[in-house]
């Protein structure tokens, strides 16, 4: 019985957030910091509101955009290098993925300035290319899917090459429907990230037809107010995509997740 209370007690601690961001989305500007924490006066105006004064739905699209063509892109190189490391040789194979893992060890913001010189050179401001490029290199996926692929057995390599395959077939036929599960989940965890990304987005873009969900709900700020509802309102239908990959790939995410662990 203790036990159920606990889980009880961590399951209403995690979920507060979100039902407190839904209460503020549904009041009133006027009452959106307000401490009561029962719904009461509950109204949509702040969802129209997003829609009707401000280009939400541009955002909206934007972040969908960035995040699905980055995650998609980022994943497959990330299997490509990954499947090298794993079944080719090839001169200075260890050192150069010893040199990819040490790059986990550098704060990623250092690399902020050299990519935003980067993409002012190529006049990538204002772009997808500019939102999208700079973070298509995933280490951290490209480890975990080397480390997966290297449990594949080399025999079915070989039997596939006696039985005449090409190359490409052995990749695309063999090696990547048996990863789809952690490729799965490297395509959700990228796909998170270039969904919430703040910084890069906020750096590279200065019009507002170019705005993602969170670079747009920073500019829901006049000089005289800051509206809280409004943004909460934004934040709670920028959840809803995350949600519903996570629903539809959630059986694929968990045995990703257990087997990546179970590799190290």
């Amino acid at each position: 019985m203790k036990r159920y209370i606990l889980l009880l007690f961590f399951s209403l601690l995690y979920i507060f957030p979100f039902y407190f961001m839904l209460l503020v989305a549904l009041r009133p500007e006027v009452f959106a910091l307000s401490m009561n924490l029962l719904p009461s006066d509950l109204t949509f105006e702040n969802f129209l509101r997003i829609f009707k004064y401000h280009d939400f739905g541009r955002y909206f699209i934007n972040s969908l955009i960035v995040a699905f063509s980055g995650a998609l892109v980022s994943t497959f190189l990330a299997f490509l290098c990954a499947y090298s490391f794993a079944k080719e040789d090839f001169l200075f194979k260890g050192f150069l993925y010893n040199l990819f893992i040490s790059t986990l060890l550098v704060p990623g913001i250092l690399f902020m300035i050299p990519q935003f010189l980067i993409v002012v050179y190529l006049r990538w401001l204002d772009t997808f290319f500019g939102l999208v490029v700079p973070h298509l290199a995933n280490v951290f996926g490209f480890v975990f899917l080397t480390e997966y692929i290297k449990k594949i057995p080399d025999d079915l390599i070989y039997a596939a090459i006696i039985d005449g395959a090409s190359k490409m077939r052995i990749i695309f036929n063999i090696i990547l429907p048996l990863s789809m599960p952690m490729l799965l989940t490297i395509f959700l965890l990228n796909f998170q990230f270039h969904w919430n990304n703040f910084l890069w987005q906020l750096l590279v873009t200065t019009k507002s037809n170019m705005f993602t969900i969170p670079v747009g709900l920073n500019s829901l700020t006049s000089m005289y107010q800051e509206y809280f509802g409004a943004k909460m309102a934004g934040a709670s239908l920028s959840i809803i995509p995350i949600v519903v990959l996570f629903l539809i790939f959630q059986k694929y995410f968990i045995q990703g997740i257990i087997r990546g662990g179970l590799k190290f």
